[in-house]
């Protein structure tokens, strides 16, 4: 229902008050001065009134254009969350930090037994999957020493081929919504067969894997055990099992969960820093939820907004590191599309980016924090950018913010601090075993 503002109400008062004030004028005093007739003076009240008129059409137009902008406006003024609020001295409408589940969903179609399971994991270290029996699912996907990566820039495959991607980790992919570094596949079983079929990483015939699977009693037993005795082995219930086994990799035992779960020590001081510059930076933006990763189902979005321009803002960093040789899904442009990779366990899984080129984890912040959040990374000033639009010939100035060498550190420490205790346990294991 439509209200009445005051200040219409006031103009409509002043509209009649005015109509009247000209009839009785008009009809008392300059009428008769005037010797006017009847039809004259009419005229002359028209006239007056015409400005008295005009004054409140203008009023009625304004106010009801007025209302009709609040009333389209409303509905997306109050859908706004306002950035912080204070609520006895506590900020609100900020992120909530959240705790890795120690489960992943599986499939309605592909529910996780503990045969599966069990059949997943023997499939997983199985050279039968790869072409010439010499390689694994293990092989890429290190459970102990890289974090459930390979800890090289890109991935060595049949007959030492290098593949053009960075090794992502299997662990904590049961969470991801997208997989592969262009986010092709929707879902772990979808994603299971690729590498076993692709010809520079595992370059194995599916159907010559089937066979070899068929001719061994251990294999025979394991799906039966899985499926049934009556289910067939094929390509399909490989990815099952492989996709059940990958569902088991979760690491929810970081310093991080532990301090969101109520263990204040869990965290150095430090890395309560970092964590707070990783949102006012801007990092959650990308990395968010317990997953840290937009990509993944615990986001909030549920994966739907997996994939970031990248690099998106120009700088020194992508000639150096060849950061848009490889555009990703993007079918062309300047920069690649890509899935946002998770967080968890990054200490461990470098080298870094798509192409494996950085090594160093303060470098990768660095680099993130330039062509992604538009930050200079700088203990000194940072000088006013003036750039030049020939498209609108206009020029635009602009002052980065800086992002000082020990918030870098900061940052760092943060991100060390979603590793895994137990996989952070086995890799220093590993490498103590490595030295000998």
């Amino acid at each position: 229902m439509f209200e009445v503002s005051p200040l219409l109400a006031i103009g409509v008062g002043a509209v009649a008050v005015g109509l009247t004030a000209a009839v009785l004028i008009v009809w008392r005093d300059l009428g008769p001065m005037a010797r006017l007739s009847a039809p004259q003076r009419v005229a002359l009240v028209v006239a007056l009134a015409g400005g008295v008129l005009a004054f409140g059409l203008k009023l009625t137009v304004i106010e009801t254009l007025t209302h009709a902008s609040r009333d389209r406006l409303a509905p997306t003024l109050t859908e706004i969350e306002p950035a912080a609020e204070a609520d006895g001295g506590i900020e609100t409408g900020r992120p909530v930090w959240e705790a890795l589940p120690s489960e992943a969903p599986a499939p309605a179609g592909n529910p996780t037994t503990p045969a599966k399971v069990a059949l997943g994991r023997a499939l997983f270290f199985d050279p039968a999957l790869s072409r010439d029996g010499t390689l694994t699912c293990a092989s890429c996907h290190d459970l102990e020493r890289a974090g459930g990566a390979d800890g090289r820039p890109t991935a060595r495959g049949i007959d030492g081929r290098i593949g053009p991607r960075n090794t992502p980790t299997v662990y904590d992919a049961a969470f991801q919504a997208r997989l592969f570094w262009d986010g092709r596949a929707r879902s772990l079983e979808e994603q299971a067969l690729g590498p076993i079929v692709n010809p520079i990483e595992m370059g194995a015939d599916l159907t010559v894997v089937v066979e070899r699977l068929k001719a061994r009693a251990d294999q025979v037993a394991g799906f039966a055990a899985a499926f049934g005795p009556e289910a067939p082995i094929d390509a399909r219930r490989i990815a099952e099992a492989l996709a059940a086994f990958e569902r088991t990799l979760i690491t929810a035992d970081a310093p991080f969960d532990r301090f969101v779960r109520g263990e204040p020590s869990a965290l150095t001081a430090q890395q309560i820093r970092g964590m707070s510059l990783f949102e006012t930076v801007g990092c959650i933006v990308c990395h968010a939820g317990p997953g840290f990763s937009r990509a993944s189902l615990l986001a909030p979005e549920k994966g739907s907004s997996a994939f970031r321009l990248f690099p998106s803002l120009s700088s020194d960093y992508t000639e150096k590191y060849r950061l848009t040789e490889d555009l990703g899904a993007a079918g062309g442009g300047r920069a690649g599309l890509w899935r946002v990779p998770s967080l968890r366990n990054v200490a461990l899984t470098g080298p870094w980016f798509h192409n494996g080129s950085v090594d160093d984890l303060s470098e990768a912040v660095r680099i993130m924090a330039t062509v992604q959040a538009g930050r200079v990374v700088t203990d000194g000033k940072v000088e006013t950018r003036v750039a030049w639009s020939p498209e609108t010939r206009r020029l635009t100035r602009r002052t980065p913010r800086p992002l000082a060498e020990a918030e870098v550190a900061d940052i760092v420490a943060f991100l060390k601090a979603l590793t895994s205790d137990r996989l952070a346990i086995e890799a220093a294991r590993s490498a103590r075993a490595e030295g000998m």
